[in-house]
């Protein structure tokens, strides 16, 4: 059993939640925690052995704990996803492959793009794949059927694997905090479109990527994982491209690592991430 807990900091609470999971016979294996001293925040993540009632489990606790508390009960750690793409095969194979040979942490339940470019290399690993074109189409129309499709799903979180779209408001709070976005740049660096572009005209040493959850300011949403490498004059955009597509790979597959291991707490615009 994972537990996750976010509340107002106070004296105490870890021997609160600990006798709460042991009038349960729960024994904790895992603990990890941390304080926001700035802002007086508790976040918590739990990993238990033993069976229980898990509902009466996490009504004891919001009544143990500060009435602002939120908890997260995961039995289950094995998540779905839905991956949109556009062109760009990479982050995608990279996913398919580890869902394949059961790495990933989830299961891949449909990959959608909005261009059919891709549904070949789905077909290789047997996993659905639906176009949808957004041309001669009203953003609205697109995004409906978008929609209609992932609605049509049981999944846990959108991945956008180079999905080269912008997302409107509507869609976004569709699914609060449940969309993953790999940025081929080292955010707040070169936000929008072309960044290695912007990179090569600006002269950096360093290049990187960012996987984040999407929000409606565009790739400012809380950071979940990033990395870069080095660079140099030699360099030209389409060599960084080259090396960027390979860091972008890695910062998606370690994002999703956390996030569907329940790794990842978001608050306002940050994010608190228990690592191991």
């Amino acid at each position: 059993m994972v537990l996750l807990i976010q509340c107002t900091d106070r004296q105490g609470l870890v021997a609160t939640i600990a006798n709460v999971l042991a009038h349960y016979s729960l024994n904790i294996t895992t603990l990890r925690e941390f304080v926001d001293t700035e802002n007086n925040r508790f976040f918590a993540r739990f990993v238990c052995e033993g069976g229980a009632d898990f509902e009466s489990i996490k009504t004891d606790l919001v009544t143990a704990l500060p009435s602002d508390a939120a908890v997260v009960i995961n039995p289950n750690p094995n998540k779905k996803i839905v991956v949109m793409v556009t062109k760009e095969y990479h982050c995608l194979s990279d996913i398919l492959v580890r869902n394949h040979f059961n790495t990933l942490g989830a299961t891949v339940e449909c990959v959608i793009g909005n261009h059919p470019d891709l549904a070949d290399l789905c077909a290789r690993f047997s996993v659905p794949f639906h176009y949808i074109s957004h041309e001669e189409k009203t953003k609205e129309e697109f995004e409906g059927e978008l929609m209609n499709t992932i609605n049509n799903c049981i999944f846990d979180y959108i991945v956008l694997a180079k999905f080269m779209r912008i997302l409107s408001p509507a869609f976004v709070a569709a699914y609060p905090m449940k969309t993953v976005n790999i940025h081929h740049s080292f955010l707040p660096a070169f936000i929008g479109s072309n960044p290695y572009r912007k990179a090569f005209e600006r002269g950096v040493k360093l290049i990187g990527a960012t996987a984040h959850f999407v929000t409606d300011s565009l790739d400012e949403g809380p950071i979940i994982a990033q990395e870069t490498i080095h660079v140099n004059h030699t360099f030209t955009p389409a060599d960084m491209v080259k090396a960027g597509k390979e860091i972008e790979k890695s910062v998606l597959a370690k994002a999703l690592q956390l996030v569907l291991q329940d790794r990842v707490f978001v608050y306002h615009n940050k994010t608190v991430v228990f690592e191991n």
